[in-house]
């Protein structure tokens, strides 16, 4: 071995994203590195041996992303997202028949503390990842397991079902691949929701049912939700918008009836955006706000310091997640 550094896909500022910090070879033989002024949080790493990217050996802990495995590090100290000393859930990784896309799909479930033990129904919270992740994100580097326990034990959310999709309906290559927006949302309202609603005691009612996304996961919610809305009454965007909104209408055009449509505006509770200042998708949420508003929406807008970054989106699920069915 003749050369060692770090990786990130920018989760540690201080690691530029698409780079690498150099990695020096002691006496011993150790290669290593020191990474200054990273706060709390989940982050992932890998190594670059002699040109080859490969995870750390010594560490079980992995988050799966769109196209490989990343090696990840928890610094704690930010309470809402530690695992602290609480009832905590399940996160299940579940198999279904997609019958849409022809094949068995993945995706993992979160149930509140107590699930296994009560009855009756539990309000359902969809949650969507973004272009470069997978259905395991949102558990392993997004800690919503842990952000959820938190929140429940502390009485600022209630227990609720989780859903976290794999939002890749074939391979996918940022800048090379379609997204297929429309493709992956016939299979949600085929095949993801009825496959939920039919094996998890959860509630149908619109009152009960959420869904939130992050960037193209965002994209996503829009899609579905706007589609379906007379089915949904919390809606959040987390980094994201209707992508090409402000150069071109066709997304109005094939949603103009939906958008129309006093009578499903009037029960949606909660029409949540946050993004971030350096966001690369600053403008188009801002367009999608805007947009959004024209049509008659109430929509809550927020805007945090920093990018497109889990940084901000651990932080969004948490505030959002709080809101969700209020008084129910």
């Amino acid at each position: 071995v003749t050369s060692v550094q770090l990786t990130s896909p920018g989760d540690m500022s201080v690691v530029p994203f698409g780079g690498a910090l150099p990695m020096q070879k002691s006496e011993s033989g150790l290669w290593q590195t020191t990474v200054e002024g990273v706060g709390p949080g989940t982050y992932r790493y890998a190594f670059v041996v002699d040109g080859v990217v490969v995870v750390d050996p010594s560490n079980r802990a992995v988050s799966e992303s769109n196209r490989n495995v990343w090696s990840l590090v928890d610094v704690p100290g930010n309470p809402f997202m530690d695992q602290g000393d609480v009832p905590h859930g399940a996160v299940a990784e579940v198999h279904y028949p997609s019958a849409v896309r022809e094949r068995q799909r993945r995706l993992h479930v979160y149930t509140p503390p107590g699930y296994e033990r009560g009855g009756g129904e539990y309000p359902v919270f969809y949650l969507l990842h973004g272009a470069m992740d997978s259905d395991d994100a949102w558990t392993t580097l997004g800690r919503a397991g842990f952000i959820l326990d938190n929140l429940i034990a502390a009485g600022a959310a209630q227990p609720m079902v989780v859903v976290m999709r794999d939002g890749h309906i074939g391979p996918f290559t940022m800048g090379r691949s379609p997204m297929r927006l429309e493709a992956f949302a016939e299979e949600f309202a085929s095949d993801i929701k009825p496959f939920i609603e039919a094996n998890y005691r959860v509630s149908q009612a619109r009152a009960k049912t959420a869904i939130a996304g992050l960037s193209m996961g965002g994209a996503h919610t829009l899609e579905i939700a706007v589609s379906d809305l007379s089915e949904y009454a919390y809606v959040g965007v987390f980094s994201s918008g209707v992508f090409g909104v402000a150069d071109s209408t066709d997304w109005q055009d094939r949603h103009a009836a939906a958008l129309a449509n006093a009578d499903a505006r009037g029960g949606l509770e909660v029409f949540w955006f946050a993004t971030g200042e350096e966001d690369f998708l600053l403008e188009t949420t801002h367009a999608t706000v805007e947009l959004m508003k024209q049509h008659g929406f109430d929509v809550e807008y927020h805007e945090s310091k920093g990018g497109h970054t889990w940084v901000n989106w651990r932080e969004y699920l948490h505030t959002f997640a709080g809101r969700l069915f209020v008084g129910e």
